[in-house]
């Protein structure tokens, strides 16, 4: 979206009329929007997404918004309201760890994980369950991945089995940028993305996916994905089974480097 164009309907989730507030209080104090994500602390690009409803915004920039705006809190008002229903409920907890992680270690074994999707795979994938709320969690999706344009980025390591190169989500055009995008994310120093090969039968996390959350300060906690919902776990003796099981993982993964070359050889299958 740019400044010219029109904000998103206001009655399509409260997402929506988070993006759509922001952008007729912005029009009206005649701001750009360059300029008013400069003065929020944020960028154009984010603001952009934030209008048209494609992004969930943090609760630092809902205080901002307000402070730039002098709009005496609507904006912190209207933002656990939007959280609330961008995201499940029972999901909430999970979302606010992973923004204070200082490390993951993330297994999956189906799909690419989320904090690696591009937005046209998480839409392809999520598309698959029919929900009324297709933008909002595309939406909510994606703006996990804020965590990724930080400064300072937690430490992340992926492990995957190959099932996931192998599912054909969205297309070949789909798949294609996806794996292109598992390339460029491998190549962050603080980024290691591994994949198990089709060729190892039995693994530690045939039990399903799941990812073990590190801290400055306190345990390690984990979250365990489920069918219906996740759920945290935080009992000491089941988080380092988990993080044993992770270690299992990673030994019989291809190393880093060969997991790249796995991933162009999907890449290169695509284009033929």
């Amino acid at each position: 979206m740019t400044a010219e164009t029109d904000g998103p309907d206001p009655t399509a989730s409260m997402l929506a009329f988070f993006g759509s507030e922001l952008y007729r209080i912005r029009t009206e104090a005649g701001m750009s929007q360059a300029r008013a994500a400069k003065k929020a602390h944020t960028t154009q690009s984010m603001l952009s997404k934030v209008e048209a409803a494609l992004r969930v915004p943090s609760e630092d920039l809902a205080h901002d918004l307000d402070e730039v705006f002098g709009t005496g809190g609507h904006f912190g008002r209207l933002h656990p309201l939007v959280i609330r229903y961008a995201y499940p409920s029972w999901f909430l907890p999970f979302i606010e760890l992973e923004n204070d992680a200082t490390s993951m270690r993330v297994f999956e074994s189906q799909i690419v994980p989320g904090l690696l999707q591009t937005e046209d795979y998480a839409r392809a994938m999520l598309t698959a369950v029919r929900p009324d709320n297709l933008d909002d969690l595309v939406a909510a999706r994606m703006s996990r991945q804020n965590i990724l344009e930080r400064a300072t980025t937690p430490r992340l390591w992926f492990v995957m089995d190959e099932q996931a190169l192998l599912r054909n989500i969205g297309g070949a055009e789909v798949m294609r940028a996806q794996l292109e995008h598992l390339l460029k994310a491998s190549e962050e120093p603080r980024t290691v993305i591994q994949v198990i090969p089709k060729r190892v039968p039995a693994h530690a996390g045939l039990a399903g996916p799941f990812t073990v959350l590190g801290f400055d300060e306190g345990p390690d906690v984990l979250y365990v994905d489920g069918f219906s919902q996740g759920r945290i776990a935080l009992d000491a003796a089941e988080v380092a089974e988990a993080a044993r099981s992770y270690d299992l993982l990673r030994a019989v993964a291809l190393s880093p480097d060969a997991t790249a070359d796995l991933i162009g050889a999907h890449l290169e299958g695509l284009s033929q």
